[in-house]
């Protein structure tokens, strides 16, 4: 816990919170300092910090400092996609300001409300009894459909990502990032890779706004209520396959439930928890979405092992280089394996 506290004063103190305070007053009506600011302690792409003022509480996503991927850490396109989802049955915060001008703090960040409400980051929801498990598994399940559903050319997003062909050019572009970030060989990536690449799915012409990271810990609930308030998160959104954002929470509930860094469903008792199973999940979604049932199941969840277990090694070579935002990210390198053996498993078992 001290080492996580000195981080984080690490992180703010790189923060010109004079000339910050002084740039925000000018930029946000009604924005008043005297300016405190904290780190939250999640989040391993882009540091996010709250806002203490007398005018109220914000938060502030900032690309991190150093080198970075090519379209990593993209802070202006969630500002864009948050601010075009404003009035639509998707929860988002509020935001407020986009600051393009890397020169002020050492890199882009926007700026946007500060939302109240319970994140959870185990699969299980220990916190809670069997009705809100269930309640909150559908209510996931609905903003899920609910984003899917958007009309992206009503809210202004029909040019946020290119269409067609979405698995084919996700692929290549993980894979590339995974060869940037690549630190040893591992067999099992170079396995799944092959695999993947030929059994690539023929393009369906779904296009939707996809989450690029829907999963539990990135949704805020209500205090109370099985209600989301806030997804969170939106650095990897953009027009693709809504069946990859299904399969990417559903991959959730397929990894082990032993309390580590990524919580799972493996193994438990999901009726008893009050938790859907992975098939009445999917037909849920199927139903709210007017579909009969999905084709090629397998890829996609073995695609979604793939992409998150590039994601990781991605946050490891960045603990190298110096810059991730959470010192504890060179741990995640170790679980690159793993996960691509869960989805080399998922190939055996369900292709």
């Amino acid at each position: 816990m001290e080492q996580k506290t000195a981080q984080q004063r690490d992180a703010v103190a790189q923060l010109p919170l004079e000339s910050l305070e002084k740039y925000l007053a000018a930029h946000i009506d009604g924005f008043r300092g005297p300016l405190s600011v904290r780190k939250f302690s999640g989040g391993q792409s882009n540091p996010t910090f709250k806002l203490e003022t007398a005018s109220g509480l914000y938060v502030l996503r900032r690309q991190p400092p150093g080198k970075l991927l090519k379209s990593a850490h993209a802070v202006d396109r969630e500002f864009r996609v948050m601010r075009a989802l404003a009035d639509t049955d998707v929860p988002v915060p509020r935001v407020m300001h986009l600051c393009e001008d890397p020169t002020l703090i050492g890199s882009l960040f926007f700026v946007m409300e500060y939302c109240e409400g319970r994140i959870f980051w185990h699969a299980d929801l220990p916190e809670v009894d069997e009705r809100q498990r269930t309640a909150i598994y559908d209510e996931m399940n609905r903003v899920l459909a609910a984003l899917h559903s958007v009309d992206i050319e009503s809210v202004g997003l029909s040019d946020y990502g290119r269409p067609g062909n979405y698995f084919e050019r996700q692929f290549e572009r993980w894979r590339g990032q995974y060869r940037a970030s690549e630190l040893s060989r591992i067999g099992a990536m170079e396995s799944l890779m092959a695999w993947l690449a030929k059994n690539l799915p023929e393009d369906d012409g779904r296009v939707a706004l996809v989450h690029g990271d829907y999963r539990l810990d990135n949704i805020m609930f209500h205090h109370r209520e099985a209600r989301a308030v806030a997804l969170l998160d939106w650095e990897l959104s953009t027009l693709g396959h809504p069946f990859a954002d299904l399969a990417y929470q559903c991959m959730q509930m397929r990894m082990p439930a032993d309390g580590g860094k990524i919580s799972g469903l493996m193994g438990l008792d999901r009726a008893a928890l009050g938790i859907p199973s992975e098939r009445e999940y999917v037909a849920r979604y199927c139903e709210r979405m007017g579909i009969g049932g999905i084709d090629n199941w397998a890829f996609y969840l073995a695609f979604s092992f793939f992409r998150l277990a590039a994601i990781i090694q991605g946050v490891a070579k960045r603990a190298q280089d110096g810059n991730a935002s959470n010192k504890n990210a060179a741990t995640l390198g170790r679980l690159v394996e793993p996960v691509a053996l869960m989805a080399l498993d998922v190939i055996e078992t369900d292709g």
